[in-house]
């Protein structure tokens, strides 16, 4: 592979039948990117799940509204990027879903299994411009990415 990276990116209506596609999206750029299969499945599953919130959370499903997604493979890393245009929120403010008064809660699993299955999670919120997700997961050191 060469120094620069290679990108794909996708507009999504927000419609929860385009959490498939992303997730083979993610699964193809993933697998050429070079993760194992294991690894492959963490990304789909964190796609999966930032994808349903930006269409539910974020766009509150109006039809109107998009996603945006950006995939960026670099040499020791694939940096996925998903965008709504919702009003923004604080990831701070998600109660933890390990706390004994929330087990029972329906929400807060996503978040938690995206900072598992990612090495970075990060959110950025403009008002009025949606909110970011970024994804950052390494290639494995050993890896050989000059094949």
């Amino acid at each position: 592979m060469n120094t620069e990276a290679s990108v794909v990116e996708l507009v999504l209506e927000s419609d929860l039948k385009n959490v498939e596609v992303a997730e083979e999206v993610a699964r193809r750029v993933s697998g050429t990117a070079g993760f194992d299969e294991e690894d492959q499945h963490r990304i789909d599953m964190a796609v999966h799940e930032t994808l349903i919130n930006a269409i539910w959370h974020g766009n509150k499903n109006d039809p109107s509204k998009s996603v945006w997604l950006r995939f960026e493979i670099f040499r020791d890393r694939l940096e996925i990027r998903v965008r709504d245009q919702g009003s923004g929120y604080d990831p701070k403010g998600v109660p933890d879903p390990l706390k004994d008064e929330n087990l029972l809660n329906s929400s807060g699993r996503g978040i938690f299994l995206i900072r598992t299955f990612m090495d970075e999670y990060r959110v950025e919120s403009q008002a009025g411009k949606g909110t970011e997700v970024i994804l950052v997961k390494r290639l494995n050191p050993n890896h050989s990415s000059d094949q």
